[in-house]
């Protein structure tokens, strides 16, 4: 680094409603698949922090759970990760899409009108939609969030992140990083190998199956040539059980099969995977399971 150029470092928040990219958006900058990519709605729950560092900055990406009217006590430890990403982002990226017309939440938009610090809204998606569609979505957004910069993107295909990426760090603050450089995240590996698995149950299974799954990694340990990992699948429901398990532990292999073909990618180390389910019955419902899983502090 130049002797005269100042370092930079902030927090990037990424907030939107379910499904509009903020997933894919957040692996495309960061350059790793750290967040679960599906087509279903309302997969990631946690807040997720990927690093990007460079001589002179260090951009630290937050991925967080889409913004929903909170049902249960699950989705109101979803929605304060949220919160909390709206009020510590140095820079917000508001992530809409070219299908979304109004975002049903009118309490978290209100707080990104009101927020001093810089919004950049980006509309994703733009390669399904023509010219005029994003226009319109364009200019609605701009009436809507008078304080953003509108930005249309395509997070999938890459399209107009380079002037993403380039506003970001012209509006990044100077500051010494908040991590190490050699850091990728701040999560522990368990938690990248439990989302691995979750993605697959997702992938794979349907209805309430994916939403009442929560993964335990109760043992990784790692050796010269292999990774150990036991792993336990949470549902709240026998019937639950025996659809994960699947006809004479069909469903179970294929999701170990899949989940350990990724964990290997992720870690650059052959993977031995053992995966359990047990019912931990109304887990999403219960304050002390929340907080035993990591969604309450």
């Amino acid at each position: 680094m130049e002797e005269n150029k100042k370092h930079k470092a902030g927090f990037v928040n990424i907030v939107g409603s379910p499904n509009v990219g903020k997933s894919t958006l957040m692996n495309a900058m960061v350059g790793e698949k750290l967040s679960i990519v599906t087509s279903k709605a309302q997969t990631t729950r946690h807040r997720i922090h990927g690093i990007v560092n460079e001589d002179d900055y260090q951009i630290v990406f937050s991925d967080t759970p889409g913004v929903v009217n909170a049902a249960y006590k699950l989705h109101e430890a979803m929605m304060g990760f949220v919160e909390s990403s709206l009020k510590d982002a140095d820079i917000l990226l508001f992530i809409t899409d070219i299908f979304e017309n109004e975002m049903n939440h009118e309490a978290t938009l209100e707080t990104i009108r009101k927020l001093e610090k810089p919004v950049i809204c980006l509309i994703n998606k733009i390669d399904l939609g023509d010219q005029d569609k994003v226009v319109q979505r364009a200019e609605y957004w701009k009436e809507k969030l008078p304080n953003a910069q509108v930005l249309p993107v395509s997070a999938l295909h890459k399209f107009n992140l380079d002037q993403v990426w380039q506003r970001i760090i012209e509006l990044l603050p100077e500051s010494p990083p908040y991590f190490d450089k050699e850091e990728i995240s701040d999560r522990p590996m368990r938690f990248f190998v439990s989302e691995i698995i979750r993605e697959k149950i997702f992938i794979h299974t349907q209805k309430e199956i994916p939403y009442s799954s929560q993964v335990e990694i109760e043992e990784y340990k790692e050796d010269e040539r292999m990774v150990h990992i036991r792993a336990q699948v949470i549902v709240e429901r026998n019937s639950q059980k025996g659809i994960i398990i699947g006809a004479g532990g069909s469903m179970l292999k294929r999701i170990g099969k899949e989940s350990r073909l990724d964990i290997e990618k992720f870690v650059g180390k052959k993977v031995f995977l053992e995966t359990f389910v047990k019912v931990d019955k109304d887990w999403r419902t219960s304050e002390g399971k929340l907080k035993k899983y990591g969604y309450k502090s």
